[in-house]
């Protein structure tokens, strides 16, 4: 069995311009690499790619395709990924949580290769078939089946033209006919019309619907998933009764045929309703079921917050994929010098540093919380599964939706910042298509939004903050905190939190743990006490509940979530610093690396620090700036091989800036001498010659 810190099995990169800087390296980078991804997580990812590698149907095109025939590439895709086989009976035999471990990591592969791809997999068979599993029982085992081996491709209907994060105001029913056994599925109007389903435009069969279960009496029970079919499997045209369309095309992501669906009393059977949780029986009684509240849970969980950690996972190599490309091109470019004779990088200079160095940062912290908290998560559910104690699982339950609710904002605006900057540091080249940003931050973009606007989503990790704040202040002699993750573990000493002031003269007095975890700290005890005060008085001002919470988010609530969000990261980071299983020689350079995010993080906050008192004078924010500066410094001579270890292969990377070889200047001559009609004369050349011309 090989050692846990084997690197034979990573290829070694070409050598060229960019070994100037590996020479530099203070570490292994092949050692470092596994320090962000696991050994078989790694091996299981080299084997999608290099398969998919040898396969024309996934290669990279120059330019790029109508939307239509995007889709129809993406549809190929999906099919040809079916017949690969990824998923083998081993891994879907597997436990639960290296079975659904091994599938994240096969989504995270093909994600890195085509969002497109990824996504129509992700929404059509991952999302779905765990849904049936969830919320279904025996008599869905078919078309789990089905969709799992792609005998049908399904969608997730639940957004409505009208109502998306309101999910109680959605008016798409399903109305119970005992006379037939049938329930029947109703659009009132256009608003109510499903839409934003991923395959749901051209090709899906079956839809996953969510709708308001209505039994004969008139009585509504809320929303329930029924599975519903669309098109028929062997024409695709659409049943009576149903109208359904593609979107039409969008800012990226046009591979996927996001569409929208209004049904016209369309009858489905009584056994499409998914019954774990509840069921109609054949006369029209409704029954709701609490015989294993541990199922119930674990249903929740995973469908509350799986999708979010898939977008978490891929949002962190999105980042890790941009840095990688600007800090490769930042090594290779020169510009300037301090005479005429001599040119440097622009790695070199400082201002190129602060751009870029604290993105790596994050991407290195993000990419090891995203990996820790995914494994944390997956351990949360089977428990839930195998049936852990009660209190216990719902407390655990509500933590995680509150971490992820606060993570998935953070992750995902943080990889769409990047993005940008990257591309603007990469300057007039960093525009090309081919040099892979644009790409990447326009398939990114639609992250902020699916699967919970970001915004909506920090109200949920407030609420739950606000809920443990008010545990702690109703119990000041036995102060209690319903957070078996610990995430918030710390308010049980907030009074002592909040009597700390920074005191420090020097720049190594913010140049350590300690530092970054009490600001922290105490930035999420002041956040809470203010947010709360401000609550509390507007309830007395004769505000509703609704009003009053609405009135805290600025400034308060919202920053709260982030903060808390900030503070995860960390200290999942921080645990990694100090894994005894890694490498000393790797240490170093990830306490750089956690000390400047922690830092960065922090200077966005300096004005609560000084709002609420934990410091005063100018020396906090000098010496926090100072700091910054001085670990970007640091880390410039390892940023090469730090990004090197963040990266996939080449061929994933599709970067003419960002290749390993650093060769930028021949990649480029490639990309303009064979560039698609790069040479040729337009085949429009005679509409725009002027019909005379004179002598010149």
């Amino acid at each position: 069995m090989a050692h846990a810190n084997d690197t034979s099995f990573i290829p070694d990169l070409p050598s060229g311009p960019l070994d100037d800087y590996r020479k530099k390296a203070s570490f292994d980078w092949k050692k470092m690499k596994l320090v962000f991804e696991k050994p078989d997580v790694l091996k299981l990812k080299m084997k999608v790619w290099e398969t998919l590698n040898s396969d024309a149907l996934f290669q990279h095109l120059t330019t790029t395709p109508s939307a239509e025939e995007q889709k129809h590439r993406a549809a190929l895709q999906l099919s040809k990924l079916h017949q690969y086989r990824f998923y083998t009976d081993e891994i879907l035999s597997a436990n639960y949580r290296n079975k659904t471990r091994s599938i994240m990591t096969i989504n995270e592969a093909t994600a890195a290769l085509s969002t497109d791809l990824s996504v129509k997999f992700a929404a059509g068979v991952a999302l779905c078939s765990n849904t049936i599993l969830t919320l279904g029982t025996e008599r869905h085992l078919h078309f789990f089946k089905a969709v799992w081996n792609g005998e049908i491709l399904s969608c997730l209907a639940l957004t409505e033209v009208e109502h998306g994060s309101n999910t109680k105001k959605m008016r798409t029913t399903a109305t119970y006919d005992p006379s037939t056994q049938e329930f029947i599925i109703h659009t009132p109007d256009f608003r109510a019309a499903k839409c934003w389903a991923g395959n749901l435009g051209k090709t899906c069969t079956h839809a996953v619907l969510f709708a308001q279960l209505v039994t004969a009496d008139g009585v509504c029970h809320g929303l329930h998933a029924f599975m519903v079919p669309i098109r028929n499997p062997k024409t695709l045209m659409p049943y009576t009764g149903i109208i359904v369309g593609d979107m039409g095309e969008k800012i990226g992501l046009n591979g996927i045929d996001n569409g929208f669906i209004i049904f016209q009393n369309y009858r489905i059977p009584r056994e499409n309703l998914l019954n774990r949780v509840s069921d109609v029986t054949p006369e029209g009684e409704y029954e709701t079921f609490f015989t294993n509240p541990q199922q119930l849970l674990g249903a929740s969980l995973e469908n509350l917050s799986a999708g979010r950690v898939g977008i978490m996972q891929e949002s962190a190599n999105t980042l890790c994929h941009s840095v990688c490309i600007a800090v490769r091109y930042s090594a290779i470019r020169k510009q300037f010098g301090p005479d005429e004779n001599e040119e440097l990088p622009i790695l070199e200079y400082q201002l190129q540093q602060w751009r870029l160095l604290p993105y790596v940062s994050a991407a290195c912290a993000l990419k090891v919380f995203v990996s820790s908290f995914t494994d944390q998560y997956l351990d949360c559910v089977e428990e839930s599964n195998s049936g852990g104690k009660l209190r216990r699982l719902n407390a655990m339950v509500s933590e995680i939706h509150a971490m992820v609710s606060a993570s998935k904002p953070l992750i995902t605006w943080t990889c769409a910042y990047a993005l940008q900057e990257c591309r603007e540091a990469c300057g007039g080249n960093g525009y090309l298509k081919a040099s892979g940003l644009g790409e990447l931050r326009n398939n990114h973009d639609a992250k902020v939004t699916y699967e919970g606007d970001n915004n909506v989503l920090l109200q949920q990790t407030s609420n739950w903050l606000l809920r443990q704040w008010r545990q702690v202040q109703e119990n000041i002699s036995s102060p209690e905190v319903a957070s078996p993750l610990k995430s918030a573990y710390f308010l049980l000493h907030a009074k002592d939190i909040l009597s700390k002031q920074f005191t420090g003269s020097c720049l190594d007095d913010v140049l350590r743990h300690t530092f970054v975890k009490e600001s922290f700290q105490w930035l999420i005890c002041w956040l809470l006490n203010v947010t709360e005060h401000r609550y509390q008085t507007y309830l007395k001002n004769c505000e509703n509940n609704f009003t009053a919470r609405n009135n805290v988010q600025v400034y308060f609530a919202r920053t709260l979530s982030v903060v808390y969000a900030q503070n995860n990261v960390l200290v999942y980071f921080w645990q990694k610093c100090n894994d005894l299983n890694v490498e000393e020689q790797l240490k170093p350079a990830l306490i750089r690396m956690y000390l400047l995010y922690g830092l960065w993080c922090l200077e966005k906050h300096l004005v609560i620090l000084y709002e609420g008192g934990y410091a005063q004078g100018p020396k906090v924010a000098t010496l926090v700036k100072e700091a910054i500066l001085h670990l970007c410094h640091q880390l410039k001579d390892d940023a090469v091989a730090i990004v090197d270890a963040l990266a996939p292969p080449d061929y994933i990377l599709n970067s003419v800036l960002g290749k390993s070889d650093g060769k930028v200047y021949d990649n480029l001559q490639t990309t303009f001498f064979h560039s698609n009609g790069a040479m040729g004369r337009p085949y429009w050349w005679n509409e725009v010659v002027p019909k005379q011309i004179s002598k010149l």
